[in-house]
């Protein structure tokens, strides 16, 4: 799956709490990059890893000590697009460059992916729709939540369990709107069905270690000779004809 969507040039937002690996499982889908692809990069520090040979790389600068000199997110994303990118990735979105983000996505530039803090998809939508709002822009809500639809096709959530392990949880498509609720749906769902208790040899107490997982929620679209719905926004339909080809 991940896979495909690095095929099909889907624009993709990660989202996981702290620690959760959201910066490696970007390493980890920047690894699906055509080669021939232009590539830029905006990140606070160099973590991202491309080992595409058309990669420019760009970083934020803090202020010297007269307050001067400060490069910021928004000031990389906005001269990235005069470099003529194919796909812009940025390394975490914290701040109103989200508007940037999600202009340039819906300019052309599909393939692009970014992280953010988030416990869920939904909470995802909603952090970056209150983003865009400290930015200063002063856009209805429904107007924020349609560039929002029309610029991010999947959402991936990571999520660092009880046990320290490191999971993909959701990955979630962006359908559109239905009123002023953005409409989403799960491809694929972890699904933590319960516990059980390890014990070792060395005799220290028992912990819990999530122990069954299932992928739930998910429609026969991925197969060979489907026939999903024709939408030009839908992934399941860009998937469906690549694994045709």
């Amino acid at each position: 799956m991940l896979r495909i969507l690095g095929r099909v040039r889907a624009n993709v937002l990660i989202s996981g709490g702290t620690g959760s690996g959201k910066t490696t499982l970007l390493n980890c889908l920047t690894a699906f990059i055509e080669k021939d692809e232009r590539v830029i990069t905006c990140e606070d520090s160099a973590e991202l890893q491309l080992q595409q040979p058309h990669v420019v790389r760009l970083e934020t600068r803090p202020p010297n000590l007269e307050g001067e000199g400060e490069i910021t997110m928004r000031d990389l994303i906005k001269n990235c697009l005069r470099m003529r990118p194919e796909r812009i990735i940025v390394g975490e979105v914290r701040g109103p460059e989200a508007f940037d983000l999600l202009r340039a996505m819906n300019t052309g530039h599909d393939g692009s992916m970014g992280t953010l803090h988030a416990n869920s998809p939904r909470e995802a939508l909603s952090r970056l729709e209150s983003m865009i709002t400290m930015g200063g822009y002063s856009l209805p809500s429904r107007t924020i939540r349609e560039m929002i639809t029309s610029s991010i096709d999947v959402i991936v959530q990571a999520a660092r369990l009880h046990d320290g392990s490191r999971r993909i949880t959701h990955i979630t498509e962006v359908l559109g709107m239905e009123g002023d609720v953005i409409v989403t749906q799960d491809i694929f769902l972890y699904d933590i069905l319960g516990r059980r208790p390890v014990r070792h040899a060395d005799g220290p107490p028992p912990f819990d270690r999530h122990y069954q997982a299932a992928i739930c929620r998910t429609r026969p679209l991925f197969q060979r000779g489907s026939q999903p719905r024709r939408s030009a926004r839908t992934l399941q339909y860009r998937a469906a004809q690549l694994l045709d080809s």
